[in-house]
């Protein structure tokens, strides 16, 4: 080690482990069991950006397992034509397929360590209909389930670092060796080196702003601002689905989950002259904004004409186990669900592989293409995979990852012209001293991200984003203040906030054509295009620090016969 080096040691607090986890959610605690599962005696390390016990988009319980196919109900093979309906084709079915396929066994799993599934009046998992076709969603009953896995995930040798963000992945001659992290309250840097990482750090919530105007008032995590994705993408990884932004339909002014709950169970979406919007499933989402932007707004949810058991039920769920601070929420407005109707509003577009398509692109065994690198849950371009898609790929990770260290055991080296380069900007960061405070440029990122990237989109919006990005940028470098850890890490997630918004352009605007619904709707070209962009639009990083290398890729088609990927 060089004196420069040593140097860096005292500003960094530098640790080294087998397995590096980034993100303490749903799939990285996963991750983490089942890598325990395979290796008791494996070192694992976990960089949380908040407490492993409540963080993640399910920081505390859950209603269902949005996808399970049940032996003699449903099938992976249905399964998969659903999805292929859902994503209009832009789908790579092994990975969704492999999903679907363990998703029997990961009940059973989660069954065995106490997780409550309720069984129908013939004995049976109690099924709803989520999706287009096949009722996969299997009802739950866990209001502790952050609680128990996260739990299960720090047995053994593994050390979480709470309130740590990640920054940067570390290469050793293309492999990857580790990663820096920054502490969001003290601001100090974290330096793991590691023999394989597994990136589980959600998608882009943070996105545009919701019509609260409240800057952490969304529907997912708000904590989830883009890291992984960008992490990924600034080590060679590439990014797919980016064009589509998705806007839920929520409770007014809560932004919490809903139809999932209600409408699966026999609640009806209505318009403003009472035509049912929705009813039984919940995969159509875009009729919802379609009715609010014809002014056939606002959107209702009506249960009164349920039976009162089923009316119960859905309150039981969503004032214990879902988020329990509805029950006060819905009580202070009045709000009775036997007489009142519970009024939706779209909200803020975000980007993400569990509700939407969005993030990393891997194949079915969660590779990103950079050897060691494997993502998994939100920051994963699995479409649409919710809590299931998190808990198979963190398994599905953890099992790579292991066979990936057996495969090279050799420690890789640390790359500290690269960690220096990070005690630089963190230093640059840490001492500015603008007139702008980190709230205030969020604010306005996210509003004209509203303006120019999502909704409605055109040419000209788009390319206006990409010239508002550099000014962006440089009031962010030059004019903003951070006075301490916490503003300081605001900092680089407004500054991924930008980067995400640009990713997000360049791939609307290779994408002629409109798909997906309200997704990705360009005025330009108003129609979908299965001829020219029934594939992929994939990005990768260019030369220079904000330079986008934008291609298509064909989607991957599975293989029937011999239940693998088709390379015909």
């Amino acid at each position: 080690m060089t004196n420069i080096e040593r140097a860096m040691m005292e500003e960094v607090y530098l640790t080294e482990t087998d397995l590096l986890i980034i993100g303490g959610g749903s799939a990285g605690c996963m991750a983490a069991i089942r890598a325990r599962e395979l290796k008791p005696d494996l070192e694992i390390t976990i960089f949380e950006k908040e407490d492993i016990k409540y963080s993640g988009s399910i920081a505390r319980g859950m209603d269902a397992l949005n996808i399970v196919s049940i032996p003699n109900l449903t099938t992976p093979e249905l399964y998969v034509e659903s999805m292929g309906l859902s994503c209009q084709g832009v789908l790579d079915e092994p990975a969704s397929y492999k999903m679907a396929e363990r998703s029997f066994a990961l009940l059973k799993k989660l069954e065995g360590w106490g997780v409550h599934f309720p069984l129908d009046s013939s004995g049976n998992y109690r099924t709803l209909k989520y999706h287009v076709k096949g009722k996969f969603q299997a009802a739950m009953q866990e209001p502790d389930l952050k609680v128990m896995i996260s739990q299960r995930a720090l047995a053994g040798r593994t050390k979480v670092f709470n309130r740590v963000m990640g920054l940067e992945l570390l290469l050793d001659d293309g492999r990857v060796s580790g990663a820096v992290g920054l502490n969001v309250r003290t601001g100090e840097l974290v330096v793991c080196k590691a023999k394989a990482v597994i990136v589980t750090s959600g998608g882009q919530a943070r996105f545009s702003l919701p019509n609260s105007g409240y800057l952490y008032g969304v529907f997912d995590f708000p904590g989830n601002t883009g890291d992984g994705f960008l992490m990924c993408y600034r080590a060679g990884a590439s990014l797919t689905g980016m064009e589509a932004t998705q806007s839920p339909v929520l409770i007014k002014d809560a932004n919490m989950p809903l139809l999932a709950i209600t409408v699966t169970r026999g609640a009806r979406v209505l318009d403003f002259f009472n035509n049912i919007i929705m009813e039984n499933e919940v995969d159509n989402i875009h009729l919802m904004n379609e009715a609010h932007e014809k002014g056939h707004g606002p959107v209702r949810v009506r249960l009164s004409h349920l039976e009162e058991s089923l009316i119960q039920e859905i309150e039981e769920i969503l004032f214990t186990t879902e988020r329990p601070v509805q029950e006060r929420f819905f009580k202070n407005r009045g709000i009775d669900f036997r007489r009142s109707d519970i009024e939706l509003w779209p909200t803020e577009h975000q980007l993400c592989g569990g509700h939407g398509i969005s993030g990393v692109r891997v194949n079915e065994k969660a590779e990103t293409g950079v050897p060691g690198l494997y993502a998994a849950g939100d920051v994963a371009s699995v479409p649409k995979q919710h809590l299931t898609g998190a808990f198979v790929f963190g398994e599905i990770a953890a099992e790579e990852a292991v066979n990936f260290m057996d495969r090279y055991p050799e420690n890789p080296t640390l790359d500290w012209s690269k960690i220096e380069q990070e005690i630089k900007k963190r230093n640059l960061c840490a001492n500015a001293k603008g007139d702008i405070e980190v709230r205030e440029i969020e604010y306005k990122v996210r509003r004209f991200i509203g303006d120019y990237v999502v909704g409605l989109k055109n040419e000209q919006k788009l390319k206006r984003w990409l010239q508002w990005a550099e000014v962006f940028r440089k009031e962010l470098n030059e004019q903003t203040r951070a006075e301490n850890g916490h503003e300081l890490s605001k900092t680089y997630e407004v500054e991924n906030i930008i980067q995400c918004a640009s990713l997000s352009a360049t791939a609307s605007l290779e994408r002629k054509e409109s798909r997906w619904g309200t997704s990705h709707r360009r005025v330009d070209y108003p129609e979908r295009d299965d001829k020219n962009y029934l594939c992929h639009i994939v990005l990768k990083k260019g030369d220079g620090p904000y330079e986008i290398k934008c291609s298509r890729a064909t989607v991957v088609k599975m293989n029937w016969a011999t239940k693998g990927e088709d390379r015909s």
